[in-house]
């Protein structure tokens, strides 16, 4: 997902998708631990994706103070 459409989605949406984005990344870290992904980026990008979707969040959070 790119910065651009993270940054259109309302706050209540981005919230929603940080909560599923992290509970796929600790599944994956719990299948990958049974038997090995076939793409170990897999997680490496789910882990900055959902590093992008809390930036935002913070970004907003400060303005609106």
């Amino acid at each position: 997902m790119k910065i651009a459409e993270i940054k259109e989605m309302a706050t209540a949406d981005l919230q929603e998708l940080v909560q599923t984005e992290k509970a796929k990344y600790s599944q994956m870290l719990l299948n990958h631990a049974v038997s090995p992904l076939e793409n170990n980026a897999q997680i490496k990008a789910a882990r900055r994706n959902i590093a992008r979707l809390m930036t935002v969040l913070r970004q907003r959070e400060l303005d609106n103070k």
